[in-house]
């Protein structure tokens, strides 16, 4: 894996991430979870799409992985979507 794919870098693109959490309840406790992390600025969640979708932005370099730790400790799965295109 490349160091975009591993690392979530601060910026206006934020990094995608798919899940299967299906109820507004669950999503809410995901993006909670997600900012407790230090460095998180914001998590917005899209609700029109299925599987459901949550993007994740950063005043510093994250880790993708810890990212993906927080979710699972809610209790479901977290996939990092492609790297922007350029």
């Amino acid at each position: 894996m490349s160091f975009l794919n591993e690392t979530i870098i601060p910026g206006n693109h934020g990094k995608i991430f798919g899940t299967n959490a299906e109820s507004i309840k669950d999503l809410e406790n995901i993006k909670e979870r997600i900012l407790e992390l230090e460095g998180i600025k914001e998590v917005s969640i899209n609700f029109e799409i299925f599987p459901r979708e949550f993007t994740v932005q950063t005043s510093k370099m994250v880790k993708v992985d810890a990212v993906e730790k927080q979710v699972n400790a809610v209790g479901f799965h977290s996939i990092p979507k492609e790297t922007f295109k350029l």
